[in-house]
């Protein structure tokens, strides 16, 4: 049995973005060797999410806006207040809602060496939060 596990630093260029990271992920897969086993994708961050989606357009916009009118910027969240542990305000409620609606991690298997994901999904690093410099984490298992 082996274990692989890679940590990838991304960076959104918007406050709100879908980024897809699909190709990364079968890629370190490859690299590994493993021909059998399972991929895990992993979010390091709370303000972020980790999800699986068709790749269009139309599907991202509307993933964004409904996760918008969920989890609005201009809602008067408990977490809008000075945090005494961390030194500033906490503005970012709205990026942890939506992180708890996308969620934090994908898994899938692994079969003759490839991602077995469907024809027409993609995995997404979804950045809630601004643009900063984050990680996610791919973790291989298997022979």
């Amino acid at each position: 049995m082996r274990f692989e596990l890679k940590e990838v630093s991304i960076c959104a260029e918007k406050e709100f973005e879908l980024i897809r990271i699909t190709d990364p992920v079968r890629e370190f897969v490859a690299q590994t060797g493993v021909k059998n086993g399972v991929v895990y994708v992993i979010t390091e961050h709370t303000t972020t999410g980790i999800m699986v989606n068709e790749s269009l357009p139309c599907v991202e916009k509307d993933i964004m806006e409904t996760l918008d009118r969920i989890a609005p910027e201009n809602y008067p969240y408990h977490h809008n207040h000075y945090l005494p542990t961390y030194g500033t305000i906490g503005g970012n409620a709205p990026g942890h809602l939506k992180s708890l609606l996308t969620g934090n991690h994908c898994v899938f298997p692994i079969a003759e060496g490839k991602v077995k994901l469907g024809s027409a999904a993609d995995i997404y690093f979804c950045e809630y939060d601004g643009i900063k410099n984050r990680k996610y984490m791919i973790y291989v298992m298997g022979e």
